[in-house]
């Protein structure tokens, strides 16, 4: 919902939350700019509630902990044509419905969304969310652009892995990157599957990243590197 930043003459961009299944809003930024907080997609419409769950263990989640999105009201849906699987994944027993984003709200109402659960990393049984840090390699001074996903390893899992476009007339070591990295964040959320200086980052046409297409390329590579080995 950047457009409205335009057409209420602001001076930085607002953005709402919401979903198909949502018809189609959740939140929606408040009315009153002076309330804006960076990076949040508003607070929740009327008549709308919303709770956050530990991905793994289900259980609610207070402010600014990050975890599933869940949403109830009068808006969302009553589940998926001739789908009843599909539905009873989405809707719990009390109407729930599961957004698979990864998100918080905080002490003011604030939603956040972070990364969607599917993209999440693998390592060693703990979830590291690609978007995170993403944002965070984006501060260094070097770096236009980033992927991160998760590359293959028998040992952990997945190991968190960077493609990095460097900003022209600029230079960067992949250790630099790394180190970078290593100094904002947990050492599970370190780059241990290493960086990559690429030309550029494949995504779609409304410029959503195609992990996928990384990921495959990470799986061949593993593949091939096995059958050298045989």
């Amino acid at each position: 919902m950047g457009f409205l930043s335009a057409f209420l003459f602001l001076p930085h961009e607002i953005k709402g939350y919401g979903a198909t299944e949502a018809s189609p809003a959740c939140s929606l930024p408040q009315s009153d700019v002076r309330t804006f907080r960076s990076g949040s997609v508003g607070v929740l419409v009327a008549s709308t509630e919303c709770k956050v769950l530990d991905p793994q263990s289900g259980r609610e989640l207070g402010p600014n902990q990050d975890g599933e999105l869940c949403f109830r009201g009068c808006q969302i849906f009553k589940g998926y044509l001739n789908n009843p699987e599909a539905t009873a994944a989405a809707i719990d027993k009390e109407g729930w419905f599961h957004s698979g984003d990864i998100g918080h709200y905080d002490e003011d109402q604030n939603i956040y969304v972070i990364d969607r659960i599917k993209e999440f990393i693998k390592y060693k049984g703990f979830q590291v969310a690609p978007a995170e840090l993403e944002g965070l390699l984006l501060t260094h001074h070097a770096v236009a652009d980033v992927a991160v996903v998760g590359r293959p390893d028998e040992d952990a899992g997945e190991l968190p892995m960077a493609f990095i476009v460097l900003k022209p007339g600029q230079t960067a070591t992949e250790t630099e990157i790394a180190n970078f990295l290593a100094a904002k964040v947990a050492p599970i959320k370190r780059l241990r599957g290493g960086v990559e200086i690429a030309q550029e980052i494949p995504k779609t046409a409304s410029g959503k990243i195609l992990r996928r297409v990384l990921s495959e390329e990470l799986r061949k590579r593993a593949l091939q590197l096995k059958k050298s080995k045989l």
